[in-house]
């Protein structure tokens, strides 16, 4: 399957903090490969992701999440959050230019090529990951610059 060139996304969501009285909730981001739309009417998009990851669990018991298609000048944000054993992502986000979205909640990245908010419709198991479906609830191209930041044979790289 590494032969086969796939878009990189960054999905994100924000993590409610447990108590009125604890810490302040928290948001998530991770990177995606395995990313596409699913149907135009109504307007579905599916991501794959690690069954018992941190976004696993987090979409399985909130179902707001963002979508930021990141551009080729956007491969350090794609390998930041792709790490194993990373900091916390609080840190992560500092020096990244977003917004927070409307519909989600959840950070959309600042010069993405496109950004989608999105509730989950439908969870399926698949093997060793979990298939999530959601609904399209907003839709923006904040960004017509550069082109699409592809991953192909194991590696980051860009069309051309």
């Amino acid at each position: 399957m590494s032969r086969l060139a796939a878009g990189v996304v960054l999905v994100t969501a924000y993590e409610p903090a447990l108590a009125d009285d604890g810490p302040r909730g928290e948001d998530v981001g991770m990177t995606a490969t395995a990313f596409m739309s699913v149907s135009l009417d109504p307007p579905l998009v599916m991501v794959s992701l690690r069954e018992g990851s941190r976004m696993d669990d987090l979409l399985d018991e909130q179902p707001l999440w963002g979508v930021s298609v990141l551009s080729e000048s956007q491969r350090h944000i794609a390998g930041r959050f792709a790490m194993k054993g990373r900091i916390s992502d609080r840190l992560l986000f500092e020096d990244i230019p977003y917004v927070r979205g409307e519909a989600a909640g959840a950070l959309l990245v600042g010069g993405s090529l496109a950004t989608l908010e999105c509730r989950t419709e439908q969870r399926v198991s698949a093997g060793d990951h979990v298939l999530v479906i959601g609904r399209v609830l907003t839709a923006r191209v904040p960004s017509a610059d550069g082109g699409p930041l592809t991953y192909f044979k194991g590696r980051y790289r860009h069309l051309g």
